[in-house]
């Protein structure tokens, strides 16, 4: 065996047995993690105006620290990126992460010299728990890519700001660099499809052995490269075995890689986020992923059906339950306090902590009371699709509340690589597996308010093309699985 995988396979033993200390211990860890974070920001303008002297337990916590989301934190944030310091965290954040804002335009999210180290760490523990678990090491003598936003950082009022895939470019170990593709010239390319067809004319001669980056924007590489070589990426890359992956499910998109690949390969999901690199999957046959609790974050959870009444209840690790959507809230050592990143999860195991990505709390159709989540709507798809020949590209729900005839209905566009023989029989099948999940939009239909679902076949490349339209193809974005009006299929072109 070569050197550098027998390294890699010791570095692996002792990140996971060190992990156990807090995986053991959660409760405690995370108690550590919140009296280290209110006792390093208590002078900061955030902690003096909420009183952190006076926070002794969770509980104080919560009277004194509403729960905010960007648009109300924001006025602690534009004094950061004015250049104050010791405003949410002390000093001066490292970097701005820019993101896609909703009503406040571009959000600046900071990163920490105490947060970023952990962005960078959670990431390498993914890769080496993989390797502690399956001993698979052979990988890191092969080349690995990463589809990710430009390197070239701006500079606001003297700290570097860029979209977090470039931030962490930065931050690859030394001992990878050789192995890692694309080029930094490429990498620096802004427009989304000149940057893959780079990619492919880099890569395509190369031995690569883990690719990383959100399905959807992998499957248009994937399809590129089959097209340039007529020929399956596993046989293309034949040391080609692990997906690393993160942002979205990856369920509705199995089918079709599998197919682009002509092969199975493992894969790794990752929760990273601007705020945060909240969890990444540490077993190949448990469902869910690691939730990091001694990672500078500490974090509460409300019942999503508690969400938007008066005072809702917050949660720590400690009151969890199994199979409750949960919104996330989160305070870090970035300077995010009592935070709603907008995710919901689920845990899966209490030992230890597992999560899946569940929605986004924004994300849902509750037009007639029926409380869809994204998970219901992903699961519902995979389960329909599951031992057939149909695969699919790309797909969004949107409520039909005023059809033309009968009654409103849930409308599924999607974007079909193999079509089923029969898509209405495919809608009813799609239809129970949703009644099965959601009592309320069982309820709906047994009650004659909905009409079963109806399914809408968007053109080949349509979700690109919307997604280009609004300046928003390729790097960390997604198309929402479901909203409540219909403002995004509006602009979708149709069979």
């Amino acid at each position: 065996m070569a050197f550098k995988p027998i390294l890699a396979k010791i570095f692996a033993s002792y990140i996971h047995f060190n992990n156990q200390k807090w995986i053991n211990n959660p409760v405690e860890t995370q108690q550590r993690v919140f009296e280290n974070l209110i006792s390093q920001a208590q002078n900061t303008e955030f902690g003096k105006d909420h009183n952190f002297d006076k926070i002794k337990t969770v509980h104080d916590f919560a009277n004194h620290v509403p729960v905010r989301d960007y648009e109300a934190l924001k006025p602690y944030v534009d004094k950061v990126v004015a250049g104050k310091e010791n405003i949410l965290w002390k000093g001066k954040p490292l970097y701005f992460a820019k993101t896609s804002g909703t009503t406040s335009g571009a959000k600046y999210i900071p990163l920490t010299k105490e947060s970023m180290p952990f962005h960078v760490e959670a990431a390498r523990n993914a890769i080496l728990n993989y390797i502690y678990e399956t001993g698979n090491a052979k990988f890191v003598t092969g080349k690995m890519i990463f589809l990710q936003g430009s390197p070239i950082l701006e500079i606001k009022n003297g700290i570097k700001l860029g979209r977090l895939s470039g931030i962490v470019a930065h931050f690859v170990p030394k001992y990878l660099q050789k192995n890692r593709l694309p080029s930094w010239e490429t990498n620096c390319i802004d427009d989304w499809e000149t940057k893959v067809n780079a990619i492919v004319e880099e890569t395509i001669s190369q031995d690569m052995a883990v690719i990383s980056g959100i399905p959807s924007w992998v499957q248009m590489y994937f399809e590129k490269l089959q097209f340039k070589t007529e020929k399956p990426v596993g046989a293309l890359f034949k040391n080609f075995n692990l997906f690393i992956y993160g942002g979205v499910n990856f369920e509705p998109y199995r089918s079709k890689f599998e197919k682009l690949i002509g092969r199975k390969v493992d894969s790794i999901e990752l929760f990273p986020a601007s705020e945060g690199f909240f969890a990444y999957q540490d077993s190949q046959s448990q469902k869910g992923m690691l939730l990091l609790l001694n990672s500078g974050i500490f974090y509460e959870f409300i019942k999503s059906d508690e969400f938007f009444s008066e005072n809702p209840k917050r949660l720590t690790i400690g009151e969890v339950s199994l199979n409750t959507n949960y919104v996330l809230i989160i305070s870090t050592n970035a300077g995010l306090w009592a935070y709603n990143i907008g995710d919901t999860v689920q845990f899966t195991s209490l030992k230890p902590y597992r999560v899946i990505v569940s929605g986004r709390i924004k994300h849902y159709i509750s037009a007639f009371g029926e409380h869809v989540i994204g998970k219901e709507v992903e699961q519902a798809l995979s389960e329909t699709i599951a031992n057939s020949e149909v695969t699919v590209n790309e797909f969004t729900v949107a409520p039909q509340i005023n059809p033309q005839n009968g009654l409103p209905y849930h409308e599924w566009f999607i974007e079909f690589e193999n079509e089923p023989n029969n898509l209405d029989d495919f809608a009813l099948s799609i239809d129970h597996f949703m009644r099965k999940q959601n009592a309320y939009y069982d309820d709906l239909i047994e009650g004659k308010v909905l009409q079963t679902l109806k399914i809408t076949r968007v053109s080949k490349d349509g979700f690109q093309q919307y997604m280009k339209s609004i300046g928003k193809l390729g790097g960390q974005n997604k198309i929402p699985r479901l909203s409540n009006d219909r403002s995004i299929v509006s602009h979708l072109k149709i069979i």
